[in-house]
């Protein structure tokens, strides 16, 4: 292990001369000994995101559907009606709702099938997504 000069470098020394905010871990400023504020951090985003005058423009409008045909009794909840993203999106979407329910499902010719009566938690994903769902059908 002789030579191992370049291991014992710091990779934050380069950033020592950005006038970075000082913090600790959990995100609190850094204070001085006595009591003044070293750094001030400030959000990241902007600090208008959630806020009543941003409003996200709608990606379309998706329809939730209860349904329990040919499924031997069980109930899934599909959600159909995408228009402009991929297979990818969809996939990524229906891993969301399948952790947020906790329960399984799969993207079937171009449709979310999750399982049982998942209306709700599904439409919530959607609206954070920025889509517009409609519960349709019974």
């Amino acid at each position: 292990m002789e030579g191992g000069g370049g291991l014992q470098q710091n990779p934050f020394v380069s950033l020592g001369g950005l006038r970075l905010p000082a913090t600790v871990p959990n995100g609190k400023p850094k204070r001085e000994q006595d009591g003044q504020i070293l750094a001030k951090s400030e959000p990241t985003h902007g600090g208008n995101i959630g806020s009543k005058g941003s409003k996200r423009p709608s990606r379309g409008r998706v329809d939730i559907v209860r349904e329990t045909g040919g499924r031997g009794g069980k109930t899934v909840t599909v959600v159909a009606g995408f228009t402009g993203i991929g297979l990818p999106e969809k996939e990524e979407l229906a891993k969301k709702m399948r952790a947020a329910c906790g329960c399984g499902g799969t993207v079937k010719d171009g449709r979310i099938e999750i399982q049982g009566d998942q209306r709700e938690t599904v439409a919530r994903i959607l609206t954070e997504a920025g889509f517009r769902p409609v519960f349709a059908g019974g």
